[in-house]
């Protein structure tokens, strides 16, 4: 089969953490691709229910331009480890989605496919080997979700985040795994804190607290929600507190209420999406979950952070390991567990109304994110291969 080298094939979704780093990469691609006298497109396979193609339809390169040429829906079944009915359903979704994948990169021959994981992304994977287009994919986290452990399987290298989550690994499954870091969309290097500060209507006369950022992910975290509204008075008295409550764990009359009794120090908002890059820029202090795309966005900006990973038994322990590593770097203070409750947040907190304390996390923070961004490098990695590719039979 005769592939396109002028067309790209991307994969992943389910969540916004498996859709941005890859939206990351593809920008910065196009944009050395073109620095090079070569024009790319970008070809999208994703879930073809819930948030993927609203994600990928509109986002937009430094130029303004979308960064995707073409979104196509597959059908997706999660993949579980444990017995449920339900996996008998999503077998067949899953032999949907392979042969739905088989059938648009047979026709479309792109140059390669590069993942980004989840669940939507192995039948692409997996299709994408018996046709012969070299498959990359990338793992964020310290070690590998199931997705990844079989699209591994089908992949010519795989990019990983951590040094540790490498040499986890065999021997012989090293010689394919390169160490970049997470890969942050390029907007993130480009931000202006004053923009951040004018959305949130904020005056230079309120800045004499820290402005404290708190997240907890698109849908919001009800946890962090909770304890900033058990600790509001602590938070006001000390921070500017600015709350993405989230789209689904919020309680928007609370807030409202709390907007208004701490006028100036408390603002809601239910999701901050365009504009996140300048606002998390205007921050002082994150309080967040340490999901990998909001803790390197946090990081590449030198943002002290508190993070409060989730844990539990419905999650495998990934934001556990990575709010430990940032915290074993000296990057950033964790509530882990029984330790996240007021008490704990408040000592933490209270560290952080030292600048100098807060230039120390920051110094640290340069130390791991100091060098080449990781989308650059791995945009680099796939550009070598598709400039060495012939465009003969495959």
């Amino acid at each position: 089969m005769i592939l396109n080298q002028n067309l790209i094939s991307f994969t992943g979704g389910g969540t916004g953490g498996h859709i941005y780093p890859g939206l990351a990469v593809a920008d910065e691609l196009k944009s050395l691709a073109a620095s090079n006298n070569k024009e790319l497109k970008i070809l999208w396979i994703g879930c073809s229910k819930g948030m993927d193609q609203n994600i990928v339809e509109k986002a937009c390169g430094p130029d303004g331009k979308p960064t995707a040429d073409k979104f196509f829906g597959i059908p997706s079944g999660k993949l579980r480890r444990y017995f449920s009915l339900k996996n008998f359903s999503d077998l067949f979704r899953i032999l949907g989605g392979f042969f739905a994948a088989f059938h648009i990169l047979r026709r479309e021959k792109p140059a390669l496919l590069f993942s980004k994981g989840g669940f939507v992304s192995v039948p692409p994977c997996l299709a994408a080997h018996l046709l012969h287009i070299p498959v990359f994919t990338h793992e964020c986290d310290f070690t590998l979700g199931l997705a990844n452990r079989l699209n591994f399987k089908s992949a010519d290298c795989m990019f990983v985040s951590y040094d540790e989550t490498k040499n986890r690994l065999s021997t012989a499954d090293q010689a394919r795994v390169i160490v970049t870091g997470n890969p942050i969309r390029p907007v993130f290097y480009k931000t202006d804190s004053k923009k951040g500060r004018d959305f949130l209507g904020l005056k230079e006369t309120d800045s004499q607290k820290p402005l404290l950022l708190v997240l907890g992910g698109s849908s919001g975290a009800r946890q962090i929600n909770e304890l900033v509204y058990d600790n509001i008075d602590f938070l006001c008295e000390n921070f500017l507190v600015i709350h993405q409550t989230g789209l689904v764990n919020s309680d928007d009359d609370r807030a409202a209420s709390f907007e208004k009794k701490y006028e100036g120090s408390y603002k809601p908002y239910k999701f901050i999406y365009q504009e996140m890059p300048d606002v998390l820029a205007a921050a002082d202090v994150i309080l967040s979950r340490s999901g990998a795309n909001s803790i390197w966005e946090a990081a590449v900006l030198l943002k002290p952070m508190v993070l409060v990973p989730l844990c539990g038994s419905g999650t495998r322990g990934d934001q556990v390991d990575n709010a430990e590593f940032f915290h074993s770097r000296k990057a950033a203070e964790v509530l882990l567990g029984k330790d996240a409750d007021s008490e704990h947040l408040k000592s933490a907190l209270t560290l952080m109304l030292d600048a100098s304390k807060r230039a120390a996390y920051s110094e640290a923070l340069q130390k791991l994110t100091g060098g080449q961004p990781p989308a650059q490098k791995i945009a680099g990695i796939l550009l070598e291969k598709i400039n060495s590719n012939t465009g003969g039979e495959k």
